[in-house]
């Protein structure tokens, strides 16, 4: 408890020493001098531009503004050129797909000769010659 005390006190001793000094309450003030109001016109001159060339400016970039021909021309190449990406894009898609279809499909057959295969050695019964034989000599 006497530690919070001594921390209480010795905070409010620097606060008070702060309000009283007369240098630190100008420096946390806002100066009021010509000197400091002339520093922010000098900066603000810098950013902004006249107003006739800013309604220039926004007259030239407005929504309904005219593109000029070069404009146009670089907006078509990229719409091609992304055009052109999409469509090889879903090309290889595609030949992915049809690949992965044929190699499943091939797949299947296989197992599908297989267990036909396998179902006529089960239930052949000796009488017959077998399915393989019939095909290849005929």
């Amino acid at each position: 408890m006497s530690w919070t005390y001594a921390t209480l006190l010795a905070l409010l001793a620097v606060l008070l020493a702060l309000s009283w000094s007369p240098e630190a309450a100008e420096s946390a003030a806002v100066g009021s001098s010509t000197r400091n109001a002339k520093s922010p016109a000098g900066q603000l001159r810098r950013i902004f531009m006249k107003e006739a060339d800013a309604s220039n400016f926004f007259r030239k970039r407005s929504r309904r503004a005219v593109k000029s021909q070069d404009e146009i021309i670089a907006e078509q190449r990229q719409v091609l050129a992304a055009d052109e990406r999409k469509r090889e894009f879903h090309e290889e898609k595609r030949n992915e797909f049809e690949s992965y279809a044929e190699e499943d499909n091939d797949e299947q057959n296989e197992r599908t000769r297989e267990s036909t295969e396998q179902w006529r050695e089960f239930h052949y019964d000796g009488m017959n010659p077998p399915h393989e034989y019939n095909r290849h000599t005929a």
